[in-house]
């Protein structure tokens, strides 16, 4: 009789511990899975573009509108461009280069960025704009 007395207050409550190892279990799956966005480190105002395509893989660099380069969030002079693509083109060869350049952009700024580019021997170099 004893055993039944058990069993009965046993039959109540609900073990939590597999769900929990399953959530977790989830949790580090969709956190290694995620894909993460390269910023410039910087809020660019781009200009409008009536034909504009998405790119994969791309090195981000952006140019304010008081033609500062920034390339991965941090601040470069204009002879500094061409080593730091370099490194980051080593990291992912097959990455395309994307300048984000503000309206206000100084376009002689914006033609040594894509110059350094071809130097390092990007492929594809393209020019961020809005839809």
């Amino acid at each position: 009789m004893s055993k039944r007395a058990e069993s009965s207050e046993d039959a109540g409550t609900i073990d939590l511990t597999p769900m929990l190892d399953v959530v977790f279990i989830m949790l580090i799956f969709f956190i290694v899975t995620a894909s993460f966005i390269k910023e410039p480190g910087v809020d660019i105002n781009r200009p409008d573009a009536t034909t504009a395509g998405a790119v994969k893989t791309p090195i981000l660099v952006a140019i304010t509108g008081d033609n500062k380069i920034w390339i991965n969030k941090n601040q470069f002079e204009s002879r500094q461009v061409k080593d730091q693509l370099k490194i980051l083109f080593q990291e992912t060869p097959k990455g395309k280069v994307v300048i984000q350049a503000d309206k206000e952009a100084n376009i002689k700024t914006v033609t040594e960025v894509a110059q350094a580019a071809r130097e390092i021997g990007a492929g594809e170099i393209s020019i961020s704009a809005e839809q």
